[in-house]
């Protein structure tokens, strides 16, 4: 009796001694491939030396010049052979070696007749050959035939001259447009392949045309589009005409809805799921429009076929997302897919009842997970874990049963992805419930008792540094961090040594037992941890008795660094040594906002153990530089901030004039950056008019002025005002650009002694609130709003009446406090009705400032705010409301 075949994980080795390309070597074959030269040709040795070949450059082998035109020249002395077979193998090694244009026309002439031949394999293989290799000149010629071949009664001819089109359109756009009349022809064709590559390409040419690829979606979805494989394109180009049309106003109904849900009733399983899957996607998609294509899907959950129930659970995954109430009638559905034989399919119904379930199929839904998690990638695991976390911020009162899932899964075997995922969303609990802290710092110490990721061990050390002083009982944290001093490498050591510090500084009762730990540490064999321990002896003070620690040392351990890294990086490096200590107050502290290329994907929220801070660049270095080189506002002190360039002069003008806004405390400088664009002009005496009578609380101070401004040469000219000391004054200011213009010689350069004054008006400018404010980022926002303290805390409600979508009220209000967005929050998770946005920064006078805004839609597009504001004064909470308020 024959035994199965087992396949071996362990041995897969032994399966590659039965390919039989194994061992081959381009030399050999190229020796072989003389094959082709013999007067008596084998068809079936010669098909097998092409094999080899077409197997040598598809794994990446490179032919030289000659060895491609010796194979090349070969290979065309096959078309002698009337063997299929080799016919076939000939075509497919002409399109690999890429002729050159001088090699191309010693084949054109066999495969045109080829392509007129009575053999319809042949005339299918000779066009997309020919269009593979052939260059725009010879296109024309076979162009007619082209035509032909696209409206041809044989199917694979037809498809064949489709697919070429799509392939041309690349690189010859104007020859395959003129093919529109037969492309549209060949889409009433009652072949399903030719109907599918006809529509393909005639959307390909009219893709450009809004108008008319509506035109050729109203017209099909009307007709009857036979192909499963064209009706499912039909529903993409729909959809895509669908998200550029948006809802019908007066009635509400999309356009082309009734189609995709005329779809759900198709014969064929690949149009039903396609039309389900559009209907899901739809932006803004309601209840109402959701129920047949859920319908639908939870009837494929119980299909025979893998394919159908990954599909419909895959989307019912991110439907549950947006609309987890949609889902709940399939769950028990998906209870049954937990136990499928595919790991993929029971994964995703897993994380999908996470999301949907409800409080009291935690624990049934826990053990079923239980069972399988040890079978399934770890790409899967970190999905299940983060579908866990959910539910457990959902489902507070079940952390118990979830944290003990974790914390099991975490001694487990995985990656580090993986183990990064699990202990990201045990901090995330920590923080957010304060009953599983406890628990869940104890389950943080075990895991690092034998942790194979340094990152992670320090990431929980310094964690552990923050939360652990703050449970019932420190003291018992302090084992398992005094064990890595002993037992870890010098970057894990290190960081224990800090983390020990911390709770000598905040817990006096353990302060004795820390110095005796940190005495020890100063004989360490690495000097970053005894330079780290000798720094914290020193910073903790005294003899290592029970006193309370001063809140200068707490601010040096626990406070947090407001000033960009690569800030701190530019001062040092700009630093010179000298008796001058290096003085960090005088680092830039303000975030440049990154541009959109640069921007993370929207949803994707640094969340756990924290997200590198965003850097600045040094142009508020050059800005501080330039102003402190100007005698008259040397007196000004440092400035607090500098704003963006703003335009003040359209493109293209006579003149391009913007100004940078230098705030102080007690004055406003304007640097008008201008450029004269004119070569037969040059510009002298040039000033700015400013006029501040819409400006109350300024009032203008002096004026310097650009001696000249040649052409294309950009010089500056600046206007200082005085403002009250400290006050976030704001106004608006009119523009007049004065100057005296002398023409010049372009020919010899020379410039005429004589000048006429002139003016040219410019754009008014705005001081905002948001001048007088620094984007500073926290890594840690929990903790900054903790340590600020409700003390100068203010909370309001506003309401921001009607707005496009959530996600445009909060990108005005943080555009309007010009403070720098937390963990991610600016993006807003599409259809949300409700978002929490965290903003923090500096307000003039070097006043931290933290915000925290939660929206909501309340009626038809009606949105409110509740804003709650901590600074460390009470009038910067006041300025931060008054914002919003008079914004």
């Amino acid at each position: 009796m024959a035994q199965p075949l087992v396949k071996k994980d362990d041995d897969r080795d032994d399966e590659a001694d039965y390919s039989p390309f194994l061992g081959i070597e381009k030399g050999a074959v190229l020796q072989e491939a003389r094959v082709f030269n013999d007067p008596q040709l084998e068809p079936r040795r010669c098909s097998q030396v092409i094999t080899k070949l077409l197997y040598l450059l598809n794994q990446g082998e490179t032919f030289t010049k000659i060895e491609a035109t010796e194979v090349f020249f070969a290979v065309t002395k096959l078309f002698q052979s009337r063997d299929t077979g080799l016919r076939r193998m000939v075509y497919l090694m002409i399109k690999e070696l890429s002729p050159s244009a001088d090699e191309v026309i010693i084949v054109t002439s066999s495969l045109m007749k080829d392509m007129n031949s009575k053999t319809d394999m042949y005339r299918a293989n000779a066009i997309r050959v020919l269009c593979r290799i052939t260059d725009g000149t010879l296109l024309t010629q076979i162009e007619r035939y082209l035509k032909q071949a696209i409206v041809d009664k044989n199917p694979v001819v037809a498809s064949a001259a489709l697919v070429s089109g799509i392939h041309l359109l690349q690189t010859n756009p104007e020859i395959v447009r003129r093919w529109s009349n037969e492309v549209q022809e060949a889409v009433q064709s009652r072949a399903a392949l030719v109907q599918f590559h006809a529509l393909a390409l005639l959307h390909q040419i009219r893709q450009n045309d809004r108008l008319a690829v509506s035109k050729l979606v109203t017209s099909l979805t009307r007709g009857n589009v036979r192909s499963p494989l064209a009706q499912c394109l039909l529903i993409r180009y729909t959809s895509q005409v669908i998200r550029e049309s948006g809802t019908n106003t007066q009635t509400g109904d999309r356009p082309f809805y009734d189609f995709l849900e005329g779809c759900l009733r198709h014969k064929a399983e690949m149009v039903i799921f396609e039309a389900a899957r559009a209907i899901t996607e739809l932006s803004g998609v309601t209840s109402r429009e959701l129920t047949p294509a859920i319908t639908v899907l939870q009837l494929f959950l119980s299909s025979s076929k893998p394919v159908l129930r990954f599909a419909a659970v895959r989307t019912l995954n991110k439907v549950a997302m947006t609309h987890p109430m949609a889902v709940t009638n399939c769950n028990i559905d998906m209870e049954s897919l937990i136990s499928d034989q595919n790991r993929s399919i029971a994964t995703l119904a897993i994380t999908t009842l996470l999301k949907t379930g409800n409080e009291s199929s935690v624990d049934r839904l826990m053990k079923q997970i239980t069972n399988f998690m040890s079978d399934i990638a770890d790409e899967f695991k970190i999905v299940v874990v983060e579908a866990i976390r959910s539910l457990c911020l959902k489902f507070p009162l079940k952390y118990r049963a979830l944290m003990n899932f974790l914390s099991n899964i975490l001694r487990e075997e995985g990656g580090f992805e993986y183990k990064k995922a699990i202990v990201d969303s045990i901090v995330i609990l920590i923080r957010d419930i304060p009953d599983a802290k406890e628990s869940g710092l104890l389950h943080l110490c075990e895991f690092i008792e034998d942790c194979e990721f340094t990152y992670l061990s320090t990431q929980i050390l310094h964690f552990l540094g923050i939360e652990g002083p703050k449970t019932s009982d420190p003291s018992k944290y302090i084992r398992y961090i005094y064990n890595r001093v002993i037992l870890e490498n010098a970057t894990v050591r290190a960081s224990a040594v800090s983390t020990l510090a911390k709770f000598g500084a905040m817990v006096d009762s353990l302060k004795p037992r820390i110095f005796v730990l940190l005495r020890r540490c100063l004989f360490d064999s690495d000097d970053e941890v005894r330079d780290r321990a000798t720094l914290y002896l020193n910073t903790l003070g005294g003899d290592g008795s029970v006193v309370e620690t001063d809140k200068d040392v707490k601010d040096f351990l626990f406070g947090l660094l407001d000033i960009p890294l690569v800030n701190l990086e530019t001062s040092l490096k700009n630093y010179e040594p000298s008796e001058e200590p290096f003085d960090i107050d005088c680092v830039p502290r303000e975030v440049k906002s990154q541009p959109l290329a640069e921007k993370k994907a929207p949803g994707k929220k640094p969340t756990g153990l924290g997200a590198p801070p965003s850097g600045p660049t040094s142009t508020v270095d050059a800005y501080e530089k330039l102003l402190s080189s100007i005698p008259e506002y040397a007196s000004f002190g440092k400035p607090f901030k500098s704003s963006a360039p703003v335009e003040l002069t359209e493109a293209e003008t006579e003149y391009a004039v913007n100004v940078v806004k230098h705030i102080f405390d007690r004055h406003v400088v304007f640097q008008y950056n201008c450029t004269n664009t004119i070569p037969e002009q040059l510009l002298e005496n040039v000033t700015v008019i400013v006029d501040a009578s819409d400006a109350e609380e300024f009032s203008e101070v002096s004026t310097k002025p650009l001696r000249s401004l040649p052409y294309d040469s950009p010089g500056q000219t600046f206007v200082a005002f005085e403002k009250p000391d400290g006050v976030p004054a704001v106004g608006k200011f009119s523009n007049m650009l004065k100057f005296i213009v002398k023409e010049v010689d372009p020919t010899t350069g020379e410039t005429e002694e004589d000048g006429v004054e002139d003016e040219y008006q410019l754009e008014d400018l705005e001081v905002v609130a948001a001048d007088y404010v620094l984007k500073v980022g926290v890594s840690n926002f929990r903790n900054a709003w903790e340590s600020m303290g409700p003390e100068f805390e203010r909370v309001d409600e506003y309401g921001l009446g009607p707005r496009e979508s959530l996600a445009e009220a909060v990108s005005t209000v943080i555009s309007l406090l010009g403070l720098q967005p937390c963990e991610g929050t600016e993006v807003v998770p599409s259809n949300s009705r409700s978002h929490t946005c965290l903003l923090s920064g500096v307000f003039i006078g070097n006043m931290k400032v933290l915000v925290r805004l939660s929206f909501g839609i309340d009626g038809p597009k009606e949105v409110a705010m509740k804003l709650a504001v901590r600074s460390e004064d009470e009038s910067v909470s006041d300025a931060i409301h008054e914002i919003v308020a008079s914004g």
